[in-house]
């Protein structure tokens, strides 16, 4: 069942066209995730899906009601967590929720802001100021904010960036509890290895939705093998392989690379003569299987070189 279903949403600000034309369907109760670089349009979309920003062309249907003729019953039926921090800092942790229970119209909010306390462990600390709170507190509060009037989805806006790692991990324990309670999540993401964890994952850039698909079935997009080779000289050493026709991709990542290749075994050796022939030894090497991160690079590449991409499902244009 379908509980979002855009339709050819568009979002322009003069001559910017920040979301393109965009088809999507989001299923009953999964976690659905958007990635995309900074710009890809995610955070518009997000704003325009509750009702913050007008379309300029398209529409949506979220839990069966009009986005554009009934956007008032879709707002007591969604919750919004926004990129930036945006509670109150001069307000307690209880102060917040109260508050943010009354502007949803809960007014019998007391037992429900002691589940949601304990629910994201942040008892301790009710009587703490927002503004003094961690980062990855701030975020279990705006959470509990989100969630105080019972809603059935929930828009997290990249809800982990500059949260530290164990705070990242806390925070998707709890995404994954209210998986169990048949609330569907959709999520933007920085983060590959998050994405990972999503039922379905849509790929985004430049306003255009590039695909959107189980992780596995976006990795089986990847023709040939990846090679992994750690070296010295990274970048000359990718501009070294990337002249080599029987090559078809090469991707920097820190100290190494990804090589992307029909057979490993045979384009191997040569690679490693070719970088031999530079003064450029490979200390360390082995073939890997493909991350999302090497996927969204490729889209990404093919698109760049005038390759168009399907909207929605595995096959490209």
């Amino acid at each position: 069942m379908h509980v979002i279903e855009i339709t050819g949403l568009t979002k322009r600000f003069h001559d910017i066209v920040a979301v393109d034309n965009l088809n999507l369907s989001v299923n009953l109760g999964e976690m659905f995730g958007i990635v995309g670089p900074d710009g890809s349009g995610k955070t518009t979309l997000f704003r325009m899906l509750c009702g913050i920003l007008l379309p300029t062309s398209g529409t949506a249907s979220i839990l069966g009601f009009d986005l554009l003729k009934q956007s008032a019953k879709i707002n007591r039926e969604i919750g919004y967590l926004s990129q930036r921090f945006s509670l109150y800092g001069d307000l307690t942790v209880d102060e917040n929720i109260e508050f943010f229970a009354e502007i949803n119209e809960v007014y019998d909010f007391k037992t429900r802001r002691e589940e949601l306390l304990e629910f994201t462990r942040l008892t301790p600390f009710r009587k703490r100021l927002a503004e003094q709170l961690s980062g990855g507190m701030k975020q279990k509060l705006a959470l509990a904010c989100t969630l105080i009037h019972h809603p059935k989805i929930i828009f997290l806006d990249e809800p982990t960036t500059g949260v530290d790692p164990v705070s990242r991990r806390d925070f998707w324990k709890i995404l994954s509890s209210l998986l169990k309670m048949n609330i569907t999540i959709v999520m933007s993401t920085p983060y590959l290895d998050e994405a990972e964890r999503c039922s379905r994952v849509a790929l985004m850039n430049g306003g255009k939705l590039m695909v959107a698909d189980t992780p596995q079935n976006l990795k089986g997009l990847m023709n040939g093998e990846v090679i992994e080779i750690v070296c010295q000289r990274v970048r000359d050493a990718a501009n070294i392989l990337k002249a080599n026709p029987q090559i078809r991709d090469v991707q920097t990542f820190g100290d190494r690379l990804n090589i992307i290749v029909e057979d490993s075994r045979l384009i191997y050796p040569i690679i490693k003569q070719s970088l031999h022939e530079h003064n450029i030894e490979v200390e360390v090497w082995r073939v890997i299987s493909p991350s999302l991160e090497n996927i969204f690079i490729s889209l990404m590449s093919n698109r760049s070189q005038g390759e168009p991409q399907e909207q929605e499902g595995v096959h490209l244009w």
